[in-house]
């Protein structure tokens, strides 16, 4: 019979939970779990964070009375299986929730060994064959066999978007019937409130030239170099500047082709910033460059922010978001003149606000969490159901427009 949540009460040792994700901590993925794990404690769900060698998400503990972190004591996700084991057996988690391939399979193993009842749901937030198509064949045989053996042990497979579940099911032969699209919980009140806070930098005041930005990762994957061709080109015929929030190995790469393109006086790469929506919400477009994504986190937050998007047709869950050309514009892959004419339409446009609701719903992190919490077996009592913060007029105003 699936565990029902309720709001406890204060002398009740809530129901725990556990989510192990060995994250960079900065990443899409951390702040799905942040948001996961402060929806799950105004519900009254205990949340253990799970760690290796200090990586993980972590949540900011203010007004936060359930959540835990909990480090496995382990350099690697490799090395955590005997911890993780008794994790397990100590706990007792009613679910366990875990992220990226190498992650589920030590948990999947975990369980099968601790015989516990926990339910366990395993997430792949990637379409995986096109993540995999860079690495050697014998890497990509050995994870497809451990996908289409082991996964199935699981009691759900999730993941952000139907073409990354079709992607799975090529991929792996897994049937479709295990596994469950959910949509991220990446829309919340924190968001807005952190869109209003101020931002030192120069570039984001008032009467300035419109700023494009990027946001993520410095890697291949992202192909930041894209924009920089596509922004030379916008640039060469009115006032603009670009900005890309993030860290990373082509940070040396990206500045030699700004020098290159001659945009170096136009362009910056401020790093990783903690609250990258104060940014977000003073640009006047927000590009998504990549190769493959999952279902990309800051491509949402910045339509929640009324900032439309171009965003390359890659493989992943970028066509299904932008479903109404009324938000954001859909240009091919390392297509940078397409991208350039985009970026131009959207310099003198402005997304419509009921095409945005509509597309964004989905994305509420109460509805998110909800759907996850059944995925685990979770059922929610009419009493935490009806618990919604008033997230939806934030979506139809944005107090910086």
């Amino acid at each position: 019979m699936p565990f029902i949540a309720t709001k406890p009460a204060m002398a009740t040792k809530p129901t725990r939970l556990a989510i192990f994700a060995a994250t960079s901590g900065h990443s899409g993925v951390d702040r799905i779990v942040q948001n996961l794990t402060r929806q799950f404690d105004v519900w009254g769900l205990g949340v253990d964070l799970l760690h290796v060698r200090k990586h993980g998400p972590t949540v900011d503990g203010v007004g936060l009375s359930q959540a835990r972190v909990i480090d496995l004591g382990t350099a690697h996700v490799a090395t955590a299986l005997p911890a993780l084991v008794k994790y397990l057996r100590r706990e007792r988690p009613v679910a366990l929730l875990c992220d990226k391939d190498r992650v589920n399979r030590t948990a999947i193993v975990a369980r099968h060994i601790a015989r516990v009842p926990t339910q366990l749901g395993v997430r792949l937030g990637t379409a995986v064959s096109v993540n995999l198509a860079e690495r050697g064949s014998f890497e990509r045989f050995v994870q497809r066999l451990s996908m289409r053996h082991l996964y199935p042990l699981a009691d759900r497979i999730i993941v952000p978007a139907t073409a990354v579940k079709q992607d799975l099911q090529e991929f792996s032969g897994l049937p479709a019937a295990q596994i469950e699209v959910i949509r991220s919980p990446i829309l919340t009140p924190t968001l807005h409130t952190l869109a209003t806070q101020p931002v030192p930098h120069p570039w984001l005041a008032a009467g300035e030239p419109p700023v494009i930005m990027g946001l993520g990762e410095l890697s291949y994957r992202k192909q930041f170099e894209t924009l920089l061709q596509a922004f030379a080109l916008v640039r060469r015929q009115r006032p603009c500047r670009l900005m890309i929030l993030g860290r990373g190995r082509r940070r040396d790469t990206l500045l030699k082709l700004a020098h290159t393109l001659n945009i170096e006086q136009d362009m910056q790469l401020p790093g990783f910033q903690t609250n990258p929506y104060a940014y977000l919400s003073r640009a006047r477009i927000f590009v998504l460059s990549s190769l493959w994504e999952g279902l990309p986190v800051a491509l949402i937050e910045a339509l929640g922010l009324q900032v439309p998007v171009v965003a390359t047709d890659c493989p992943g869950g970028s066509a299904e978001v932008l479903t109404d050309t009324r938000c954001g514009t859909l240009v091919p892959r390392q297509d940078h003149q397409a991208m350039a004419s985009a970026i131009h339409h959207w310099l003198d446009a402005r997304p419509n606000p009921q095409a945005l609701a509509a597309t964004l719903a989905p994305y509420q992190v109460e509805q998110s969490a909800a759907a996850y919490l059944r995925a685990l077996g979770i059922q929610i009592s009419e009493q935490i159901s009806g618990q919604r913060a008033p997230l939806t007029d934030a979506l139809h105003r944005n107090p910086l427009a």
